[in-house]
């Protein structure tokens, strides 16, 4: 039996987490998570979850129909709500929550009054370079995932070829970094001891990762055994000069 009603992936872009979402995802038994509030706007939240705004509805009313929907979602056919939340937009979701909540609650207990009792995972890639680098490239070509057989999943723009940008890698590399330190602090301020995952050993070993988390959720471990990866890495020997190139212009500064 489940020991959890939700769990929350937090994490950053580019950590693996779409390979870990299409992983649960494909038990059948854990959810269907998503970066359901990725932007910090209720408009981009009405639209990821289906949704039309009515001007007439008060706050509270419309907060309530978002995160009824969300549940749902979040669940698909299943008895576990599932969420990927970036860091990003983690404070403004924290707002509208205290909202529907308010009191002298934390965070943490609010969130539970919507989802029901929640495992926090924090998903992280120990290679803040690399990440920054994989951001950059999926920023200029447009492309931020794959298949295994080599078909877009997403795309966002016309396809470009990717130009090494010094200045770029380093502000994204600040925001990675930023990002890990905000959930850290969010983590021992809210008293959460998370269920801590790598890119690189969900990468390496993507059902021996998705059993943990099973294990975690009081879920089958088993159902990990007929999942494939739903994602190809999309790092390539660009990504790696890119980051030989970075670190040898920085060394030498």
């Amino acid at each position: 039996m489940a020991r959890y009603n939700s769990y929350i992936i937090c994490t950053s872009p580019r950590s693996g987490s779409t390979l870990l979402c299409k992983l649960l995802a494909a038990t059948g038994i854990a959810g269907n998570p998503a970066s359901l509030f990725y932007r910090p706007t209720l408009p981009d939240w009405l639209t990821r979850l289906g949704l039309i705004l009515v001007e007439t509805m008060a706050a509270r009313e419309l907060l309530e129909t978002i995160f009824e929907a969300a549940n749902r979602k979040g669940r698909g056919d299943t008895a576990i709500f599932g969420l990927r939340q970036q860091r990003h937009g983690f404070d403004f979701l924290c707002e509208k929550l205290a909202i529907l909540h308010p009191g002298n609650l934390s965070d943490c207990e609010r969130i539970q009054r919507i989802f029901g009792t929640t495992l926090f995972i924090h998903l992280t890639r120990t290679d803040k370079l690399a990440q920054a680098v994989s951001y950059l490239k999926a920023e200029q070509t447009g492309l931020w995932h794959l298949a295994p057989d080599g078909t877009e999943l997403e795309r966002t723009a016309p396809n470009r070829a990717p130009v090494y940008d010094r200045d770029a890698i380093r502000a994204h590399l600040e925001t990675m970094t930023a990002y890990d330190r905000a959930w850290e602090t969010w983590f021992e301020r809210e008293a959460i001891a998370p269920l801590r995952l790598s890119y690189d050993d969900l990468s390496d070993d993507p059902r021996a990762t998705l059993r943990t988390v099973l294990l975690h959720l009081g879920l089958d471990p088993a159902a990990a055994d007929r999942v494939a990866p739903g994602v190809r890495k999309l790092a390539d020997e660009t990504s790696r000069e890119w980051g030989a190139r970075f670190r040898a212009e920085n060394t030498l500064a």
